[in-house]
């Protein structure tokens, strides 16, 4: 069973298509609380949107925000980034709080079943957040309980500093 992790942050739409078809997903779950990311240049990656390029590109969409910190949690983890004087964008790890909490609140009382399921018959699932590196986020979590207790391969797909112009690393 093989999946990956992808962000919003740094890619264009190409450049997240792209990376989506290179790896071969076949579903992307979104395991985002809110649907919406911040600034023109991600308006392709609201939902509606998203959903209608991702469709196009033949691969579905699945919303789980019962995956999704919540708004506290968040909350905490900003008031870590501020103390840290980082934006969200520029965050590299995710706070010890913020990820005992996750684990504790989240992780631990969640039912994998279905994405585990989607895995076991094959299809490669991208977990979508918006964050460009998978420590900075929860989805990093997620990704590593997938491994740990389903057996799941990951992989992260991160882009190219220059957004596009040349193939998403891959990590």
């Amino acid at each position: 069973m093989h999946a990956v992790t992808i962000g919003v942050y740094e890619f264009d739409e190409g450049s997240f298509l792209r990376a989506l078809a290179e790896a071969g997903v076949g579903l992307l779950v979104d395991v985002r609380q809110r649907r919406g990311v911040r600034g023109s240049e991600y308006a392709w990656a609201n939902a509606r949107r998203l959903q209608a390029a991702l469709t196009d590109a033949g691969i579905a969409y699945a919303h789980h925000p019962e995956l999704a910190p919540t708004t506290e949690m968040r909350r905490l983890q900003y008031a870590e980034d501020d103390r840290q004087r980082l934006g969200q964008r520029s965050r590299r790890e995710l706070s010890p709080e913020f990820a005992r909490r996750y684990t504790a609140e989240v992780l631990d009382p969640a039912d994998l079943t279905p994405i585990v399921t989607a895995l076991a018959d094959g299809v490669v699932a991208a977990l979508l957040c918006v964050e460009r590196d998978p420590r900075a986020c929860h989805r990093g979590l997620l990704a590593a309980r997938l491994a740990e207790q389903h057996g799941v391969t990951i992989e992260h797909l991160l882009p190219d500093r220059s957004c596009g112009a040349s193939p998403p690393r891959r990590e």
